[in-house]
C-alpha cells in the first residue's frame, strides 16, 4: 500500500496560513501599517481603491530593507522581530510571527520597492500567488512602498465573500483608526478612491482622538491616570450625559497595541452603574501600559487578544480609577456651614431680645391635592352587577385592581400569557363600538371572540410606522417638514463616510441634508413624525448602527436599518394617553400591516387571554 502523507507545497501552506491572516482589506492595512512602525516610520500614507478590493497601498519613510532583505521577507515564517521563544515574553515590536507578507503575496499581486538610506539604489520585486515574477534595482525613496491589487484573484469563493465596497472601506478605517489612536507621534493619511479621508500630523494622544472623532469630543472627555506596580493605566473616558445605545467609540490599547477584552469594558462600565441609562454605552480609550513578562500576545494570529497574568487585580485598579474620574466629574461643591467664630449677623426685621422661630417644613404638601372632597364619576359603575342581557361589561371580567391601575404608567413586563404560534388577526368589527380600554398606559385591553387581547401600544406603533417607511424604498417618498433654523451636526470622519452612502436613502425618508464640509452637516428638513425629536441623537445612532453591522451587503438592508430605528423613535410612548378613536385607528393600522404579531426585530406585539385560563381562576 502506498504512502497517503506528504508534505504540502509552500504556495497551498501559505494560502492556507492566509485564512486567517488575511481576511478582507483591512487585514493588509492592519498588517503592513503595523510593519511600517515598527520600521521607524514617522509618516505613513495608506491610499485604497474600491475598499481595498482592487489596491491596497502604503508607504512610509521608515529605514527601508536590502536586496536580500526585501526578498526574504515574503518567505513564510521569516522576520527581524525575534530570534527566540524566550523573545516572546519581551516584545517591543507590533509584528513576530513572519506570516503577514508570506500570506498578503500567496492571495494576492504584490508589488514592493523599498531602499536604506546608505543604498544608492532600491529594490522592485513583483510577486504574484507566492511566485516571484520580477526582481530588479530601481530608483525610490527611503523607506518602503507595497502595493497589494486584486485581492484573492487566485481564490475565487473567498473574493465572492468580500462585501460591497462601502463595507470594505468601513473596516479599512476601523483597523486604520485602532492604529493611529495609539501612535500620535507619527503622522498618517488615508485615501480612498482618490478622496482624503483622515490627514493626521503628529500630536498628543487627546489631539489625536479629537483629530479621528471631531471637535465635539474635546468637552466629553474625562482624564483617566493610574500608576500601579501591576501596571500603568492612563487615556480618557466620556461623561456619563454623552452615553448612547449605538455609535460609541471603545478601545483598549496595551504596550501600543489595540487589543479586545470583555473583562475589562465591564470594568469600565461598572463605574458607571446608577449614571447612565441600561442598554447605553460611553465612549473610552484606555492605554495600559505593563511589563511584556506579564502578558501573551500569541493567542491569535490578528493578535487582538491578550491574556494577562492579573486579570482581577488590574480590574479592580480600572474600575476605580474611572470611577475617580467621572466622580471628581460629577461633584457638587458643598456649602460651607461652619459659622464658629464668626460675628452673629442678625436676620432684617428681628431683634437680639427675641428670635425669630423659624418656619416648619411641611414635606407632604402638595398644591394639586384639596382638602375638599369631590364626588367619584361614575360610581354607580362600580357597583352594577351587570347590564341588560348581550351587553359588555369589565365589570364582570376584569379585577377591580385592574380597573384602579388603568392609565397609570408603568414600566411593567409584557403580559406573558401568549399563544406561540402566529395569531390570525384578533379583530372583530371595528365598524361596531368595541368596549377597549388601556391597562397602565401600556397596553390597549379589547375582548375577542376567543378571550381578551391585549396589544403593546408602542410596539404596534413600531410595526406601523416601520412599514411606512419601508414603503418609501417603493418611490413613496415620506413628506418633510421644513427647518425654520437649520440645524448643525459634527460627525467624525468615519462617520461622514458612512453617511455620505446613506444620503439617497434619509432623503426619501424625509431628511435635508446637506454637506458643509469637514464632517459638518447641516439639517434642513426632517420628516413630519420626528419633530420635537433630538435629530442630531437619532442620526448618530443610525450611522452608529450601520457601522456597528459592516456586513449590511445592499441597499434595502440599510433602509431596514433606518426605518426601524426611525420608528422607534417616533412610535408612542408608554403612557400615553389614547382616546378611543386613537385606540381604534391604532389598532385598525396594525392588523392592516402585513405582521402584525411581532415588531421588525422579532418582539411580541400582542397576546391573548384564553376566556378559559380567566375561568380557570374562578
Amino acid at each position: 500500500m502506498e504512502d497517503v502523507i506528504h508534505l504540502l507545497p509552500d504556495s497551498v501552506a501559505n494560502q492556507i496560513a492566509a485564512g486567517e491572516v488575511v481576511q478582507r482589506p483591512s487585514s493588509i492595512v492592519k498588517e503592513m501599517v503595523e510593519n511600517s512602525i515598527d520600521a521607524g516610520a514617522q509618516n505613513i500614507q495608506v491610499i485604497v481603491v474600491d475598499g481595498g478590493k482592487t489596491n491596497v497601498q502604503v508607504i512610509d519613510d521608515g529605514k527601508g530593507m536590502s536586496e536580500t532583505d526585501a526578498r526574504l521577507s515574503f518567505e513564510r515564517h521569516a522576520t527581524s522581530k525575534i530570534s527566540q521563544a524566550s523573545d516572546l515574553f519581551s516584545l517591543s515590536t507590533m509584528g513576530f510571527r513572519g506570516e503577514a507578507l508570506a500570506s498578503i503575496a500567496a492571495v494576492a499581486q504584490v508589488e514592493l520597492k523599498t531602499r536604506r538610506a546608505e543604498d544608492e539604489l532600491g529594490t522592485y520585486i513583483q510577486i504574484s500567488g507566492s511566485h516571484v515574477d520580477e526582481q530588479e534595482p530601481t530608483v525610490c525613496p527611503v523607506g518602503s512602498n507595497f502595493s497589494v491589487k486584486n485581492l484573492f484573484f487566485n481564490v475565487p469563493a473567498r473574493r465572492r465573500f468580500l462585501k460591497s465596497n462601502q463595507t470594505e472601506l468601513n473596516n479599512v478605517i476601523a483597523d486604520f483608526e485602532r492604529v493611529v489612536l495609539v501612535h500620535p507621534q507619527i503622522s498618517f493619511t488615508l485615501y480612498s478612491n482618490e478622496v482624503e479621508v483622515f490627514n493626521l500630523p503628529q500630536s498628543s494622544v487627546r489631539q489625536r482622538i479629537i483629530n479621528v472623532f471631531g471637535k465635539k469630543f474635546n468637552s466629553d472627555l474625562l482624564p483617566v491616570e493610574v500608576e500601579t506596580s501591576l501596571a500603568s493605566i492612563s487615556g480618557y473616558v466620556a461623561k456619563p450625559e454623552t452615553a448612547k445605545k449605538k455609535g460609541v467609540h471603545q478601545y483598549f490599547f496595551v504596550n501600543g497595541r489595540y487589543m479586545r477584552h470583555p473583562y475589562f469594558h465591564s470594568a469600565v462600565m461598572r463605574a458607571y452603574d446608577g449614571m447612565i441609562p441600561a442598554g447605553e454605552h460611553i465612549s473610552y480609550f484606555i492605554y495600559f501600559n505593563v511589563s511584556p513578562a506579564d502578558i501573551d500576545v500569541n493567542v491569535h494570529p490578528t493578535k487582538t487578544e491578550i491574556k494577562f497574568d492579573n486579570e482581577q487585580a488590574i480590574w479592580q485598579v480600572l474600575s476605580a480609577a474611572v470611577r475617580e474620574a467621572v466622580g471628581q466629574f460629577c461633584s457638587v461643591p458643598l456649602i460651607d456651614f461652619d459659622v464658629e467664630g464668626r460675628p452673629d449677623i442678625p436676620a432684617m426685621g428681628t431683634s437680639k431680645e427675641i428670635p425669630q422661630q423659624p418656619k416648619p417644613i411641611t414635606t407632604s404638601y402638595n398644591p394639586f391635592h384639596s382638602t375638599t372632597p369631590r364626588p367619584v364619576a361614575g360610581w354607580e359603575r362600580l357597583y352594577k352587577q351587570g347590564g341588560e342581557e348581550g351587553d359588555f361589561s369589565f365589570d364582570n371580567l376584569i379585577p377591580s385592581e385592574l380597573i384602579k391601575e388603568e392609565n397609570a404608567v408603568t414600566s411593567g413586563s409584557t403580559l406573558n400569557i401568549w399563544k406561540d404560534e402566529e395569531l390570525e388577526p384578533p379583530m372583530s368589527s371595528f365598524g361596531d363600538t368595541l368596549p377597549k380600554f388601556q391597562y397602565k398606559g401600556r397596553y390597549i385591553i379589547y375582548p375577542d371572540s376567543d378571550g381578551l387581547i391585549a396589544v403593546d401600544q408602542h410596539r404596534a406603533h413600531i410595526r406601523i410606522l416601520y412599514e411606512q417607511n419601508m414603503q418609501c424604498l417603493d418611490h413613496h417618498p415620506r413628506p418633510t417638514q421644513k427647518q425654520l433654523f437649520p440645524e448643525i451636526i459634527q460627525f467624525s470622519k468615519a462617520e461622514s463616510v458612512v453617511l455620505e452612502a446613506s444620503l439617497d436613502d434619509l432623503l426619501s425618508l424625509g431628511f435635508e441634508l446637506t454637506n458643509l464640509g469637514g464632517g459638518s452637516y447641516s439639517v434642513g428638513g426632517v420628516p413630519i413624525e420626528l419633530q420635537g425629536l433630538n435629530i442630531e441623537k437619532l442620526l448618530h445612532e443610525i450611522v452608529g448602527s450601520l457601522m456597528a453591522h459592516p456586513d449590511v451587503g445592499n441597499a434595502r438592508e440599510a433602509w431596514e436599518t433606518i426605518s426601524l430605528i426611525m420608528a422607534r423613535e417616533a412610535a408612542i410612548v408608554y403612557g400615553q394617553v389614547l382616546s378611543d378613536t386613537e385606540m381604534e385607528q391604532l389598532l385598525r393600522d396594525l392588523f392592516a400591516t402585513s405582521a402584525p404579531a411581532r415588531t421588525p426585530d422579532g418582539k411580541v406585539i400582542y397576546a391573548t387571554i384564553d376566556f378559559r385560563q380567566i375561568d380557570n381562576m374562578f
